[in-house]
């Protein structure tokens, strides 16, 4: 019989609640309710409002695993809550993923404070999405609603929320990179600084940024128990209607981009893009991988080739109205095997947090099967100046399988990033490519794409 202490390993993000934590055991994630939670853990399950969460799919669901799992003499209970396919960050998401996760965030707050529940916390990292919708996944954010408390999350769901959305959608897209600098949520006195000064005479923003940066700065060094003031269940009430209308007022168009709008002006024919359509579906179902990660997915136009499959498949790309798009897109589909999410491969996502544990970089999240690199090497190695060798490595680290497509130097997408500087590649070449990606990887199939001069390659990890 197995130790489970032994084949366990709690995960370095949670450490910061006495109420509990989350660990994996042999590859199954599970949640350790402490003794010390066990009364709100109680009134979660017993009001009803664990029922009724799920039930709108906006928590997720759990199965006790018993007193043998414990990790610790404290614990009151083992849950074993459903498996998130992949686990992703506030500072990846896409606009409309941070809007619609801070939208459930409130509905959740709001379904609590009528059951006589409160959200302890509004941590953006509880959420994430799962069958294409958001989803509170700690089970232990909830504590008894005190008559006359005020929200003691409310300061945390400005800085992970509506700081981020505000300049996201008034100031520039690519602030919600600030979220990878400050992973407790961005300083409202920042955000403060940062937004446009026509926001001083919105009533939201005023309140729930401005002036709550002013007094944050003001109570600083005063206890929380001198400046806190009782606030009647209505009023909390009204606190989160208005906070739901800020966040519904905040939005964002994507205009169109270079990658953004690149499928629109493309250099394939219909019969080039139907071809290469036609082998990458050929591809997958020659693999039949458990999971496929989409490097440079755009828009998710081949992405969906595997979600329309059921394979859980991560759609990455580096452009925000690219990925603002895709989501869209999934949204309106109500695609549930597809995670658009943004990433530059070449400064993807670090370990981050204490002792560089608490958020784990974007590519040692997940086991290595299938990726697709379709029209993304000639990005990495004539615009970031990457040897065709160190690309291949890089992907025979990640990967099993590889789907790629190789893009010459005469394409017109190439000729547009050489433009503007000195060839400098000599080796980027067919014969090059094929050179560097052969040390690491069986090619299995390669066929020329119709009507192109790019080439789409099947490859396996040797």
């Amino acid at each position: 019989m197995s130790d489970p202490i032994k084949n366990s390993r709690i995960d370095p993000a949670s450490f910061r609640d006495p109420s509990g934590f989350v660990f994996v055991r042999d590859g199954t994630v599970y949640r350790q309710v402490n003794k010390a939670c066990q009364k709100d853990f109680d009134l979660l399950l017993g009001s009803g409002l664990y029922g009724k969460l799920v039930a709108a799919r906006l928590l997720i669901p759990h199965v006790d695993a018993g007193l043998d799992a414990a990790q610790t003499a404290d614990a009151y209970k083992v849950i074993k809550p459903d498996q998130v396919p992949f686990v992703s960050y506030p500072y990846e998401w896409c606009f409309g993923q941070l809007k619609d996760a801070a939208s459930v965030t409130l509905q959740i707050q709001q379904m609590a404070l009528e059951m006589g529940m409160s959200l302890k916390d509004a941590s953006a990292y509880n959420i994430q999405f799962v069958n294409g919708r958001p989803v509170m996944i700690d089970t232990l954010s909830f504590e008894k609603y005190r008559e006359g408390s005020p929200w003691v999350a409310y300061r945390q769901f400005c800085q992970h929320f509506l700081a981020p959305l505000a300049l996201m959608s008034l100031t520039d897209i690519r602030l919600g990179q600030l979220l990878r600098v400050y992973i407790d949520g961005i300083p409202l006195d920042l955000a403060s600084e940062l937004l446009p000064f026509r926001t001083r005479f919105s009533f939201s923003l005023l309140t729930h940024i401005r002036l709550h940066a002013r007094s944050q700065k003001r109570y600083a060094d005063t206890s929380i128990k001198t400046i806190s003031r009782k606030m009647s269940k209505r009023s909390l009430l009204g606190l989160i209607d208005n906070l739901q209308s800020a966040v519904r007022s905040l939005d964002w168009q994507p205009e169109d981009t270079t990658w953004g709008d690149y499928y629109e002006h493309t250099n394939y024919t219909p019969a080039a893009l139907q071809h290469k359509k036609a082998l990458v579906s050929q591809y997958l179902e020659r693999l039949n991988p458990s999971r496929v990660w989409d490097l440079g997915a755009n828009t998710g136009l081949y992405s969906r080739l595997a979600a329309d499959r059921g394979i859980p498949t991560v759609a990455f790309d580096v452009d925000p109205a690219a990925v603002e798009k895709n989501y869209r897109e999934c949204v309106k589909n109500k695609d549930t095997s597809l995670l658009p999410l943004l990433l530059d491969l070449t400064n993807p996502s670090p370990d981050l947090g204490w002792e560089n544990t608490e958020r784990k970089a974007a590519l040692k999240r997940s086991t290595d099967d299938t990726v697709m690199a379709l029209a993304l090497v000639h990005h990495l190695a004539i615009a970031n100046n990457l040897p065709l060798p160190m690309v291949a490595h890089f992907f025979a680290r990640i990967c099993r399988s590889l789907i790629i497509e190789f893009v010459p130097k005469s394409d017109s997408q190439t000729q547009r990033l050489l433009a503007s500087r000195e060839d400098i590649f000599p080796d980027y070449a067919r014969e090059g490519f094929e050179k560097a990606f052969a040390d690491v990887f069986q090619i299995t199939d390669s066929q020329n794409i119709k009507e192109s001069e790019r080439t789409m390659y099947l490859m396996e990890r040797k």
